[in-house]
């Protein structure tokens, strides 16, 4: 058997002004062919999951075309055009495949197509044609749509927030496809669309209201018939008709159960929906709160979330812990040009800083001090764990460690990195177990690093492009009514639409 294997995975955050350009994908990843299992072969990434179940299937993978970029805003038309130019193009010079191994994000938006997973599942379907089978990962992050469900013949998410089961999920997806091609299975696949966004806050898989909601879904996989079942958490940071919640169970060869099973399970999220949405505890409230607690203690940052495509240089946080003088504080922002008066410096010497709030005015303006200069690096670590996205190797850029006149500790980097990784500070000397807050750009995905040290974890709602409460943005686009948008909101179980 010789099986394509094909990724695209890109989070786009609708409400930055700035696009995703190609050059996004460039520093990231953009590889086809045999390029592609030289980056990702034993990694937790998925296509490293797949990589590695095709050998033991004693299948030939055939590594086709793979991007990656980190979550900002829309990809541009230029981008997304060279993208899928790319792609087709190296599927066509793969060969005759007997199958093809999709890994999309989901939540993939561009100039031209709005829907890009749905866009360029679709044309692979028609490249490949209609007999032979197309089965993928998702991230349930992704806001699903019909177009993405119909191209394919199954698609699985990932079970875990943060993202832990990267790896084990390409290798159900592998060895599911193996199974179709031998005639052991024949997947048969359904999908539900409850009206309902679910707030950030509430996705954390270890946390109710997921947990409940998880059980749910484990209970039907009792069923020998079920192959698979996934609960799409969405991206609400998109505004396309697609944004929301969603769910998908493949059965073997049984369509009438498959439909019935989505149904009975978006029909649980939808009475439970009210227990999905948001708490929002002030900044002040947080660190009012944290001052009782023994630390370390993490405060997400959810509105400067990294993780959903903001800058990474809001300021609120820090600019609070700083006025209020507080002991043992760390906080990480990219600001490039303070990194380079770091450098002007040199170690020990202090100076006056405007750190961060330099990318837009929606997450906080820079913040003023005098801070002394306690060391560079070049930003460069490794992260051997399994941890969210499947990232094993980062570059953040020259990074500088600064120790404001009030004692917050600031890690300045060059580049927009995600919090995935301890490495990140313990790269640049710092142990975090000797801080009382610590300040992460995220909302869940930076749990399952920072677990390790920090006691308690306090979700912050900060403004900015990824701020939990909705009501503060603008949608043109989404599905109405949606629930908690539209409070009145009414759907049934077995609705289309």
């Amino acid at each position: 058997m010789r099986i394509g294997i094909i990724a695209l995975l890109q989070e786009s955050n609708t409400f930055i002004a700035q696009p995703t350009r190609l050059a996004h994908f460039e520093e990231e990843l953009l590889v086809t062919g045999e390029a592609m299992r030289d980056r990702l072969a034993g990694t937790h990434h998925e296509v490293g999951g797949m990589l590695h179940a095709l050998e033991g299937e004693q299948a030939e993978a055939v590594p086709i075309f793979a991007a990656r970029a980190l979550p900002f805003g829309v990809v541009e038309k230029p981008a997304i055009e060279t993208l899928m130019h790319m792609m087709l193009a190296a599927m066509d010079a793969a060969g005759p495949i007997d199958g093809l191994l999709v890994a999309p994000h989901g939540a993939t938006v561009s100039e031209p197509w709005p829907d890009v997973d749905g866009h360029w599942l679709s044309e692979v379907r028609r490249q490949l044609g209609p007999d032979r089978p197309i089965i993928g990962t998702l991230d349930p992050h992704g806001n699903l749509s019909p177009a993405m469900a119909q191209a394919c013949d199954a698609l699985i998410a990932y079970r875990t927030n943060p993202h832990l089961d990267q790896r084990a999920r390409g290798i159900d997806a592998a060895r599911l496809i193996c199974r179709t091609l031998r005639g052991h299975v024949k997947p048969k696949m359904a999908a539900a669309f409850p009206p309902l966004a679910i707030n950030i806050e509430k996705q954390h898989t270890a946390e109710e209201p997921c947990v409940s909601l998880y059980r749910r879904a484990d209970e039907q996989l009792a069923d020998d018939r079920v192959v698979s079942n996934s609960i799409m958490l969405g991206f609400p940071y998109a505004d396309v008709p697609e944004m929301g919640s969603s769910v998908i169970v493949v059965t073997d060869n049984e369509p009438a159960l498959a439909r019935q099973l989505a149904d009975e399970l978006a029909g649980y999220l939808w009475e439970h929906r009210k227990e999905f949405e948001g708490e929002f505890l002030s900044i002040e409230g947080a660190l009012d709160k944290s001052a009782s607690l023994s630390g370390p203690v993490c405060l997400l940052d959810m509105g400067d979330n990294v993780g959903g495509g903001s800058p990474g240089d809001g300021t609120l946080l820090a600019q609070a812990i700083h006025e209020r003088k507080l002991p043992k504080g760390l906080v990480v922002l990219c600001d490039p040009e303070s990194v380079a008066m770091a450098e002007a410096i040199g170690e020990w010497g202090t100076g006056l800083f405007r750190v961060g709030g330099k990318t837009d005015k929606l997450h906080g303006p820079p913040l003023a001090c005098e801070a002394t200069v306690q060391g560079m690096f070049d930003g460069k670590f490794e992260e051997p764990h399994p941890r969210h996205g499947g990232i094993g190797s980062y570059d953040q850029g020259r990074t500088a460690v600064v120790r404001t006149d009030t004692g917050l500790t600031i890690v300045l980097t060059s580049r927009r990195t995600p919090p995935f990784s301890l490495r990140q500070i313990t790269s640049c000397g710092l142990n975090p177990a000797e801080f009382h807050l610590i300040v992460t750009k995220g909302v869940n995905a930076p749990i399952a690093a920072y677990r390790e040290v920090c006691r308690t974890f306090l979700r912050v709602n900060t403004p900015g492009c990824t701020a939990a409460d909705l009501a503060e943005f603008h949608y043109e686009r989404r599905r109405r009514p949606m629930f908690p948008f539209e409070r009145d909101a009414e759907w049934r179980a077995g609705a289309r639409g």
